[in-house]
């Protein structure tokens, strides 16, 4: 047994099927990765464009027209071009925090519904776009609506699912964050063709995944959780028959009203997440997200075409190799909801984690072998490149069935009802907070590094598969409010969680347990 593995189906099993009405709903909620997505995808592709860089970055424009010699590392290193993409980061951090108060208070839709509208503002100020300022203004705006839709989606997804299917039916964030990326790589690769306003369709557009997410805010129903949280239980009863398929939801129902009791009596949920039984919850609320950030997704991502103009494509080309790898992280996002409440969370993390160092490695030899140490490459062979970018691609492949949709999913899995909103908005903020940072310093740090950023990364990928290995349980198939059992039955956590948390405290810890061979235990349940 692997360090801080076990197997486990869950202290009980609720009845309940996958029903078309859950699969819509879910289906309908996911769409607001479709924001997030479309963002990553777009950034990258418009700082890449002649036309959008001369209208406002002309020291950047003329970097890269005035001398073709020049360090490859190095030619798009602008602070303020940088601060274009990663301003929006910022503000979803900032954003994250308030919408937890909503999210709590007035439920899962009002956040998306938030998310939409404030995001749809900013893709409307930055198409019309006249200087740098009205496009941070609008990346800001921009950032609140993701803020919203992030901290509200993952939550709404883990809540409406059946515990069976939460995995695959969360992933369904993951994947429209995916298609986000792919659909705003294929548009950014058309519309660089437009001369002089291309750049606007291509921020204008997101405009149409912010409408799709403020209409099915709209349309969509409320947890059954959500309407417990505001006291609104018959409703609720008759929503969670609806969405489990079933009538006989007793069992669950009492199990959700008396975590909602529970949840109640807290009357600071940021400040009892400091409290000890809480520290499982807390470190991966913060730890899962950091580590995301830090396995330099975001450097593809966001520069895709900016870094694969750096290592010798042309424009076309560029946002074409952009494009390729869109199309490989849906894809790969599929095996991700295929597998992972089959095979487990903890196996897709160790598996993505061990393929991505490699990958990333070998693209370090690749680019230091070629540019060295100076840069001063102006013809990279085709064949080269394209063997850089098919390490890329199965680096893209990696994160997109393992720490992309896990990423999100298991940290909105994990927390109780109590904590649930405060703890996810610590989740989203920590991950906007590093991907401000990332997207902040990257160019610098290419400039700098050189192809020793991607050894960087690589390191902290080594870093943070060690700390999967050693500190996440497997959480697969645990209905959420039974999930204290999962940490009490930790090798490492199980000290900080107080017998008396436990649902049904004695049967279900005595029920099974066996000793792993590292001072903990495993549940065979």
């Amino acid at each position: 047994m692997p360090a801080g593995g076990f197997v486990t189906q869950g202290g009980k099993e609720y009845p309940g099927k996958l029903t078309p009405y859950v699969l819509v709903t879910c289906i309908v909620g996911s769409m607001g990765g479709l924001i997030f997505g479309y963002d990553i995808g777009i950034s990258g592709g418009v700082t890449s464009m002649p036309d959008f860089l001369s209208s406002f970055f002309p020291s950047v424009y003329e970097k890269q027209t005035a001398d073709k010699s020049t360090n490859q590392y190095c030619k798009f290193d602008s602070a303020t071009l940088t601060l274009f993409t990663s301003s929006l980061y910022l503000a979803a951090l900032l954003a994250s925090l308030v919408a937890s108060t909503v999210t709590r208070k007035f439920g899962r839709k009002l956040s998306m519904l938030f998310g939409g509208v404030l995001f749809c503002a900013g893709a409307i100020i930055n198409a019309l776009a006249q200087n740098v300022a009205m496009l941070i203004v609008g990346r800001i705006l921009l950032g609140f609506g993701i803020g919203f839709a992030n901290q509200s989606v993952p939550l709404y997804l883990s809540e409406m699912a059946p515990y069976k299917y939460r995995g695959s039916l969360n992933i369904g964030f993951q994947l429209s964050i995916t298609i986000g990326i792919l659909i705003a790589n294929v548009l950014n690769y058309f519309f660089a063709k437009i001369h002089d306003w291309g750049w606007r369709l291509s921020l204008g557009g997101a405009m149409v995944p912010a409408i799709i997410i403020g209409i099915g805010s709209l349309i969509l129903p409320d947890t059954p959780n959500s309407l417990i949280e505001r006291g609104k239980r018959d409703e609720a009863i008759t929503k969670l028959r609806r969405v489990r398929g079933v009538d006989d939801v007793e069992e669950e129902f009492n199990d959700l009203v008396a975590a909602s009791e529970a949840s109640k009596k807290v009357e600071h949920p940021w400040r009892n997440l400091l409290e000890k039984k809480y520290r499982p919850h807390l470190t991966m609320a913060i730890m899962i997200p950091f580590f995301q950030q830090l396995t330099g997704i975001n450097v593809i991502m966001f520069y895709a075409p900016v870094l694969f103009k750096t290592i010798g494509f042309k424009d076309d080309n560029s946002l074409m190799s952009a494009v390729i790898t869109g199309g490989v992280n849906v894809l790969a996002t599929l095996v991700s909801i295929y597998g992972v409440d089959k095979w487990g969370r903890r196996f897709l993390f160790l598996e993505g984690g061990v393929q991505m160092f490699i990958c990333q490695i070998a693209v370090a030899i690749c680019i230091g072998v070629k540019f060295g140490v100076s840069g001063n490459v102006t013809n990279l062979p085709q064949w080269y490149a394209i063997v850089v970018v098919l390490f890329i691609c199965i680096y893209v492949s990696a994160f997109a069935w393992s720490w992309g949709p896990l990423g999100w999913l298991v940290p909105s899995e994990i927390f109780p009802l109590e904590i649930r909103s405060a703890a996810q908005s610590i989740n989203v903020s920590v991950n906007m907070f590093f991907t401000f940072v990332i997207a902040q310093i990257f160019l610098t740090m290419l400039c700098h590094l050189k192809f020793g950023l991607f050894l960087f990364f690589a390191f902290f990928v080594l870093v943070m598969s060690v700390f999967i290995y050693l500190f996440l349980p497997e959480t697969k198939g645990v209905p959420i409010e039974e999930m204290s059992i999962v940490w009490k039955n930790h090798w490492f956590w199980g000290k900080y969680i107080p017998d008396e948390d436990l649902p049904h405290a004695g049967a279900n810890l005595e029920m099974g347990k066996t000793k792993n061979g590292l001072g903990g235990t495993k549940s065979v349940y």
